[in-house]
């Protein structure tokens, strides 16, 4: 069996709502969704949910070989983009043609992909987490109460701009999941935007009034020294690491206990998740991995960790023309049984409607304002915001 070719597909999510974080947002809630469909000469089809950046440079690297080798295929992707590196934007290009090949080999085991990861239970606990920055409070409510309903008892707010904001709206988020908790997991996400005094003297007056159970990416994503002195500093977990392309980025936060819930993008791939999570388990330290909307393949692969804590999950729904084989309840993602990762793509469909969505927008999430990290106080300089 050879890998012959691949094929992109562009489609979108419509969220429903405005999504970004303290950095920006989406105020139409349209995005874009990338999935990259690998080619075999027996017909076998393989499909990754993701990012196909610098992919035409990384496909020679699979062209000819046999697809279930994905263990040394992944290593041959990173051996082909040696000499300029994989990180950055080119991890993504990698990581959805490492799920294509997943879904590939489970499928021609006949299997789904957590049973062939090794799972015993396809259930995977998960928070919500609704990317809500731009949401009023009434809507916040709502959205929260909707996750709830999916019995859900944890859940993660963006904010990091305003103390009092952030309280009054994590009591929100609170309340809105209390009906399966009386104590429902609060987490509070700042994308990066504080300095390390910032971090300390927000997250202090939150724990003042709250039970924080993490607080997410409140320094840049390499600062292992800050990490761990922030760590010290409060009671809540930090988390971190979703931004990090690379098993080797980790070391310096692993070293210096920088970490205490070790974070990975789901857009970095199946694989990467895998030797994460077993760097993180020789350490005693839980795996949690962010972002399940852009790589649903993920979710497989923590249900066959010892160490995953808890998925972050975003939104109930899938992408246009893209169906995925899994339901949210019980406060968490059940995967399907069908073989393969269970992402299926109405390609027909897709080609129908013309609906453009772009996270990489000039006043969106994705793009750091100028002065973020650089306040004296608390509250961190105005993030970006994009009106259409």
């Amino acid at each position: 069996m050879k890998i012959t070719g691949y094929r992109t597909i562009r489609t979108h999510r419509d969220w429903g709502r405005p999504v970004g974080d303290v950095n920006g947002y989406i105020a139409s809630g349209v995005t874009e969704v990338t999935l990259v469909v690998v080619e075999t000469d027996e017909g076998v089809e393989g499909i990754g949910v993701g990012s196909d950046h610098d992919i035409a440079r990384i496909f020679p690297a699979l062209e000819g070989q046999d697809p279930r080798a994905v263990s040394a295929l992944y290593d041959r992707m990173l051996a082909h983009v040696f000499k300029a590196g994989h990180n950055g934007a080119t991890f993504g290009g990698i990581a959805i043609l490492d799920a294509a090949l997943w879904d590939i080999k489970a499928k021609l085991a006949g299997e789904p992909l957590w049973r062939l990861l090794g799972a015993g239970d396809r259930f995977v606990p998960g928070y919500a987490s609704g990317l809500d920055i731009a949401l009023g409070d009434e809507e916040l409510a709502e959205l929260y109460r909707a996750f709830a309903d999916r019995g859900f008892t944890s859940g993660k707010l963006k904010g990091g701009r305003d103390v009092e904001t952030d309280l009054r709206r994590l009591r929100i988020v609170r309340d809105a999941l209390g009906a399966g908790n009386s104590r429902p997991a609060l987490m509070l996400d700042a994308n990066e935007s504080w300095n390390l005094k910032q971090a300390v003297r927000y997250v202090t007056a939150i724990e003042a009034e709250l039970d924080l159970t993490w607080i997410e990416e409140p320094l840049r994503r390499w600062d292992a020294h800050g990490h761990a002195r922030l760590s010290q500093s409060v009671n809540a977990a930090v988390a971190t690491g979703e931004n990090l392309t690379g098993l080797e980025q980790f070391r310096a936060l692993f070293d210096l206990g920088g970490v205490d819930i070790v974070q990975t993008g789901a857009v970095w791939g199946i694989t990467h998740f895998l030797r994460l999570a077993h760097a993180a388990h020789a350490r005693d330290l839980p795996i949690s991995p962010v972002g399940l909307t852009s790589n649903p393949a993920v979710a497989h692969a923590a249900a066959a960790v010892p160490n995953h804590l808890t998925a972050e999950v975003q939104d109930l729904r899938g992408p246009f023309g893209v169906t995925i084989d899994e339901e949210f309840v019980d406060g968490g993602i059940l995967l399907g049984t069908r073989p393969g990762a269970g992402v299926t793509i109405d390609e027909a469909l897709i080609a129908s409607r013309d609906h453009e969505g772009d996270w990489l927008q000039a006043a969106g999430p994705h793009v750091r304002p100028a002065r973020a990290g650089l306040g004296l106080g608390a509250k961190p300089s105005r993030g970006n915001t994009v009106d259409a």
